[in-house]
């Protein structure tokens, strides 16, 4: 006797492809777009569309404006800050890595429009982060973070900055002037890392490495101590020489 072959009842993971499906047709509208059509082009059946938007908009993923559906403020938390979160911990994870493996604050800094963004810094009680007394954007100039990034722009772009944030001292040590800081820049080697000493904090030491990742400046930095001096040029050839095994954490973190 021939055995019957039932149909299979729908599955939760039939499901969750055809609301994929659902909201990839409504990505695909800026303005958005009525069912119908969103039915059409996710290829599914009406009824069934029907109840998945009304799902969907329940749940927040969608929301329904004059007719046509677009996407709500669930699916924009996806796409905006869950993205940042995941960067941000990623980023944390490999900060705390060689925080732990060489023993010093690690900080990770990015030039995005025209401005010095400190990405993430990883320290603690041991090891303390110098603390952001002064603006960092405004003192690039001061701090091995901005002179690092700067190092690595053409100069129009170095004028265009310090056209912003003019250089000025903040501590005895700083340069005093946007002169003699573009010529010292000029000087560097454009991928070469970066030491300064007490021009930011007093009592303390940095270093930035240099890092380009297509069109961005991005800078790896440490800091020490005064009286620790001595292990800053150490710490930061251990830190070069371990760069190239995270850069793809990295350069993910600046593309976002």
């Amino acid at each position: 006797m021939a055995t019957a072959v039932s149909t299979p009842a729908p599955t939760l993971i039939g499901s969750v492809q055809r609301a994929m499906r659902l909201l990839e047709a409504v990505a695909a509208h800026a303005d958005g777009a009525p069912a119908k059509q969103l039915a059409r082009e996710a290829g599914l059946p009406l009824p069934t569309a029907y109840h998945l938007l009304r799902t969907l908009t329940h749940e927040g993923y969608l929301r329904r404006e004059q007719g046509v559906f677009v996407f709500g403020p669930a699916a924009e938390r996806l796409t905006s800050s869950g993205a940042e979160q995941n960067r941000r911990s990623k980023i944390g994870d490999v900060l705390a890595h060689w925080r732990d493996a060489i023993g010093v604050p690690v900080y990770f800094a990015v030039y995005r429009d025209g401005e010095v963004e400190v990405v993430d810094i990883a320290d603690n009680q041991g090891s303390p982060a110098v603390e952001e007394w002064a603006d960092f954007r405004q003192t690039a100039h001061a701090h091995a973070i901005g002179q690092c990034l700067l190092s690595q722009l053409d100069e129009d772009d170095r004028r265009e900055h310090l056209s912003r944030y003019p250089a000025q001292a903040i501590t005895p040590y700083t340069v005093r002037d946007s002169g003699t800081l573009l010529r010292r820049l000029e000087r560097m080697g454009r991928m070469q890392p970066v030491v300064e000493q007490q021009e930011y904090a007093l009592g303390t030491v940095c270093a930035a490495v240099p890092i380009t990742v297509g069109t961005t400046a991005a800078t790896l930095a440490i800091s020490l101590p005064l009286h620790q001096r001595g292990r800053l040029l150490p710490a930061v050839r251990e830190l070069q020489s371990d760069v190239g095994r995270k850069l793809a954490t990295l350069a993910f973190s600046i593309s976002i």
